[in-house]
């Protein structure tokens, strides 16, 4: 009877202290959905856009590799899809209405995403990651090669239209609460996946994957689930990017996109929800600010040095360093 008592107060704390810890988050969240409400009147909405439609992509690789633990070199054959897809059936078919380009762009990346969810799928560690590599670099070749794609003039002049056949998007501003719409949507789909009972069966199969299968769970059809679902959100992404800004081309079909979204997955902190976000604000900053100055074509090796200093020195990212930094001073 004198074991109830403390049962209850130990249940009472961890009750109070996962409110505080929602607190927290929510206001964080808050905050950071007020900055990037006024963003566009401080900072040029295009840029804006660009670092939101990475983001999206960032966030989408890191459901697959930071919470599911399947390293994909093959991301970029998705975000190349959506953006290919939208691109297309907006410059050629004028009553498409823009909404539905981009919808039927990501339904492009999803189906392509299960396909290669059913081959890969059965292999582990680097076979995985050579497999989605191989059929990324078919996907590759078959836009250099297609005329729909523009091959490697790639497609320009895609036309924004209007939003519900209303909003005109041709308008930044317009444009960018659109774009900032869908990323918190998808940012927030994400968020409830990973705390869902699907989510922690995920990182279950991360830690170790033996185990889940010991538990009676069909590891497979988790990781194909997991594996389409990001697919669908760098579809996403790539077709919410070609709108923005009117183009698609083949650098996001190339290898090279792959391992950038690795590396923003990296910098940010994979297994993170944040982490992602601010690993493309990183990157494409870095990326940006490089380019406009004398060290315009260093910008590959410095990108590459800053990838072999976060993998050696910082492996928690920017914002797994910062919580372990506020777990152990901070309590």
């Amino acid at each position: 009877m004198d074991q109830s008592p403390k049962i209850a107060d130990i249940h009472k704390s961890i009750v109070k202290e996962q409110a505080a810890q929602e607190r927290k988050r929510l206001m964080l969240n808050a905050g950071l959905l007020l900055l990037l409400l006024a963003a566009p009147f401080a900072i040029y909405p295009v840029f804006l856009m660009k670092i939101l439609c990475f983001a999206l992509f960032a966030v989408a690789f890191n459901l697959l590799f930071g919470f599911t633990g399947l390293l994909s070199f093959g991301h970029a054959a998705f975000l190349a899809a959506g953006g290919y897809t939208t691109g297309y059936l907006l410059s050629n078919y004028s009553g498409l209405s823009t909404e539905l380009g981009i919808i039927a762009g990501t339904l492009a990346a999803t189906f392509l995403g299960l396909g290669f969810a059913l081959l890969s799928i059965r292999r582990q560690g680097i076979y995985f990651a050579m497999v989605t590599l191989a059929l990324a670099q078919l996907v590759f070749f078959f836009f250099v090669q297609s005329e729909f794609t523009g091959g490697e003039d790639g497609m320009h002049g895609i036309p924004r239209g209007h939003l519900l056949g209303v909003i005109d998007l041709e308008n930044n501003l317009n444009m960018y609460y659109f774009v900032l719409a869908v990323f918190i949507g998808c940012y927030l789909l994400v968020q409830r996946i990973v705390s869902s009972p699907y989510g922690q069966v995920l990182k279950a199969i991360k830690q170790n994957e033996p185990r889940a299968v010991s538990l009676g769970y069909n590891v497979d059809r988790y990781k194909v689930l997991a594996f389409v679902i990001s697919a669908a959100l760098a579809g996403l992404a790539g077709s919410m990017k070609s709108v923005v800004f009117q183009l698609a081309s083949l650098n996001d079909a190339h290898w090279h996109m792959s391992g950038e979204v690795i590396l923003m997955t990296l910098v940010g902190g994979m297994g993170t929800l944040l982490g992602p976000v601010i690993g493309a604000t990183f990157v494409v900053n870095i990326e940006y600010h490089l380019s406009q100055g004398p060290l315009r074509d260093w910008v590959d090796p410095i990108l590459g040095g800053v990838f072999v200093i976060t993998v050696l020195a910082f492996r928690s990212g920017i914002v797994g360093e910062i919580q372990k930094f506020v777990r152990k001073n901070l309590g």
